[in-house]
């Protein structure tokens, strides 16, 4: 029996998904300047770039992008199998800043942990907030983003893929 391939959002979506979240994310920062998004690998940092440019377009403000590596802050490692780490790109310090971790797709939960322990040794931000693109459910630890593009509610048993340009070729969920 071949798995059933559903597109959830398609290039349009996305972008107007992205526009929404941007906004959401300005309405909750109060000092714009203190702003920091940092993208967990690999789609998140893309998807952190596009809401940066989604900000400025919107506010005018430049907002400060870092890319997170959390391969060897997870807890999974033996059930997801060995990665190649990718070196984190945060050439600022993170205390007392505003921190939105993106990620692309939270399920459950461990690699926002990983992320949040990951974040210590940048610094001590005076807040760190959440944007995924799609939340699937299915938590294992009490980790709810502050923003969220899509919820989709989904069996354990099924895949979400996000697809980005810049990486794959194509926008898509």
């Amino acid at each position: 029996m071949s798995a059933k391939v559903v597109e959830i959002l398609s290039s349009e979506e996305i972008r107007r998904t992205l526009t929404r979240l941007a906004s959401q994310i300005v309405e909750r920062t109060r000092d714009l300047s203190q702003l920091v998004l940092l993208g967990i690998y690999t789609r998140g940092a893309l998807l952190a770039e596009l809401l940066a440019r989604q900000i400025e377009t919107l506010e005018g403000v430049a907002v400060s992008v870092g890319a997170l590596d959390i391969t060897f802050y997870r807890d999974d490692l033996d059930k997801i199998g060995l990665r190649t780490p990718t070196k984190s790109e945060i050439p600022f310090d993170l205390t007392g800043k505003t921190v939105v971790l993106v990620d692309d797709v939270i399920f459950k939960g461990r690699t926002i942990r990983a992320a949040l322990n990951a974040v210590n040794d940048y610094g001590r931000p005076e807040v760190i907030r959440l944007a995924v693109l799609v939340d699937r459910g299915h938590r294992e630890l009490p980790i709810h983003p502050d923003f969220i593009g899509k919820k989709l509610p989904t069996a354990k048993e099924e895949i979400v893929k996000v697809y980005l340009q810049n990486c794959d070729g194509r926008d898509a969920v």
